[in-house]
């Protein structure tokens, strides 16, 4: 007598996967979740490694990473992939300082984010 299975936290035909303590802003990394968003996975990741952004790497693990739990944890055809949902949090944000003039103290804010991409199977239209 074991435990029951834990229910699949997304449906049948998705996968995820998620990055956290990505270093950049969370608005930052948004512009290149939006670049990838509702895209077919090869299609994605052609954008993502020509992309002049320096956190599009990190995103790019991340999708690899979720086509990879999509094809072997999943059994999904990883031809008929594509970028479902891809969204960003925020995580801890560091603080730091530096002294300015006049005796104060500038406040130097270092965010930190999370990434979920999800990927869902679609058959292809005829």
């Amino acid at each position: 007598m074991g435990k029951a299975k834990n229910p699949r936290r997304v449906a049948e035909n998705e996968a995820m996967a998620k990055t956290r303590m990505l270093r950049t802003s969370p608005q930052k990394l948004n512009l290149v979740a939006a670049m990838i968003r509702g895209k077919k996975v090869d299609r994605a990741l052609a954008d993502l490694t020509f992309s002049k952004k320096r956190i599009a790497e990190d995103v790019k693990k991340c999708l690899q990473s979720a086509i990879a739990n999509a094809e072997n944890n999943h059994n999904l055809d990883v031809d008929e992939l594509i970028v479902a949902e891809a969204y960003v949090g925020k995580n801890l944000t560091l603080k730091r300082g530096q002294p300015r003039a006049r005796g104060r103290f500038g406040k130097i804010m270092k965010p930190f984010s999370e990434l979920t991409i999800k990927v869902r199977q679609v058959e292809e239209q005829a």
